[in-house]
């Protein structure tokens, strides 16, 4: 004899047990329209309960739609993208969307492929973190999906979600200023265009800002730039410097990886932070604030990118006749021991 296979659970038997609307449900499910949080988490604990499995290819064939969108960033390898993700993958599953996540380096080609895959409706939108505009597969398509460009980039092509890198970069510069330092070594600032991402250009231009406020006049023997922005980078970097025999007083790295690569160098060489050589970082990752000492850096929410970035995207998906709107974010300076004394002016 054979076993009756037992019966699939339906929306409506969620709703029941929940005790909602098999539209509240489905609304829980697609994302279309906003639930509060305790019926969204009724409903989440009836679905794990009854086994609940939604029928996305039905959905799809109904609204156009894969129920996915697509994630790149340049380097999926650092703490800060980890958190980024983290933080784009809960916003979007709030929403009722899966998130496929790629890794585009400096490779226009990835980011075409991409632009290709939304075109196709592979896959329904997707947010995307250039590097550089000059190289960047979006200034040459002949017409682009639902996109929403992340970071430093500056372009009016697309929706784009940003802080303001440059008043950033000039506000820690003015930080390490008013702590008594006048010769800032500054690690991922270039303007050489073989080597310049945005985010270095417009960084490098904020520290530029602050110390010509100050007057003082930029030094380039005090930047130093090494690929990818990675701990290891950052500990070249810092050798760099130091090979060059110029003082430095202060160091502001343009990533906290960059940062905490520059800090285990200055150790290895017997340079006290902050006693020497106070040292500041950009992005506000997890580590910095259990390093030794720890780490002063640039911080901004990265929920509320993530937050923007989706509300952005769920929109374009729906109109896509609207034309580009820009979100900058806040930043603050989250100040840490890294930068708690003033320095007495080690001279390497």
């Amino acid at each position: 004899m054979t076993a009756t296979p037992p019966r699939r659970a339906t929306m409506k038997d969620v709703a029941a047990l929940a005790g909602v609307s098999a539209k509240t449900v489905s609304n829980v499910v697609t994302g279309a329209f906003t639930v509060s949080e305790d019926t969204r988490t009724r409903v989440e604990q009836a679905m794990r309960q009854l086994d609940f499995v939604p029928n996305l290819s039905a959905r799809g064939m109904r609204t156009g739609r894969s129920g996915t969108i697509a994630l790149a960033l340049p380097d999926l390898a650092t703490a800060y993208s980890a958190e980024l993700v983290h933080s784009i993958v809960a916003a979007a599953h709030q929403r009722g969307l899966a998130v496929l996540v790629e890794e585009t380096a400096l490779a226009p080609e990835r980011e075409g492929e991409l632009l290709a895959r939304a075109r196709t409706r592979l896959v329904d939108g997707l947010i995307l973190n250039p590097v550089r505009l000059e190289d960047s597969a979006i200034r040459d398509a002949d017409r682009l999906p639902p996109l929403v460009v992340i970071g430093e980039v500056e372009q009016n092509l697309a929706d784009h979600v940003r802080i303001d890198s440059r008043s950033a970069a000039a506000d820690v510069t003015r930080h390490v200023l008013a702590r008594g330092a006048r010769r800032i070594a500054v690690i991922g600032g270039d303007d050489d265009p073989a080597l310049a991402t945005a985010t270095s250009r417009l960084r490098l231009q904020g520290v530029h800002d602050a110390l010509r406020e100050a007057g003082i006049a930029p030094d380039p023997v005090l930047e130093a730039n090494r690929l990818p922005w990675s701990m290891a980078s950052g500990a070249k970097a810092m050798r760099t410097l130091l090979q060059r025999r110029i003082a430095f007083d202060a160091v502001i790295a343009f990533t906290d990886s960059l940062a905490f690569g520059a800090l285990s160098t200055l150790a290895e060489h017997g340079i006290r932070v902050p006693d020497d050589v106070l040292l500041a970082g950009f992005d506000d990752v997890e580590l910095s604030a259990f390093t030794a000492p720890s780490l002063t850096t640039v911080a901004f929410e990265r929920d509320a990118l993530a937050d923007a970035a989706l509300s952005l995207l769920t929109s374009r998906m729906d109109d896509r006749t609207a034309p580009p709107h820009g979100i900058t974010l806040p930043h603050e300076l989250r100040e840490r021991g890294s930068t708690s004394r003033t320095p007495g002016g080690h001279r390497p």
